[in-house]
């Protein structure tokens, strides 16, 4: 019998991602995701009680992040 290792996460695999997701796609921590949450710097939306984050949302808080980088050096 074989097992099959967990698929590494893809932003093009889904999309809607919850907190875990996001500290794992971004490697991050969930108090720093809902840091940048409330900052206004990573969008996420709420169903219920719930948190998700779009994949666009993902890709623009990394946009984000590079501009800062270049814009520093």
């Amino acid at each position: 019998m074989t097992t099959h290792a967990p698929e590494a996460l893809q932003l093009s695999d889904v999309q809607l991602f919850c907190v875990r997701d996001a500290e794992r796609l971004l490697r991050l921590s969930r108090s720093v995701i809902y840091e940048q949450v409330r900052a206004g710097r990573l969008q996420s939306v709420k169903q219920g009680r719930a948190r998700r984050f779009t994949a666009d949302g993902i890709r623009e808080y990394i946009a984000l992040l590079t501009k800062e980088a270049e814009e520093a050096a």
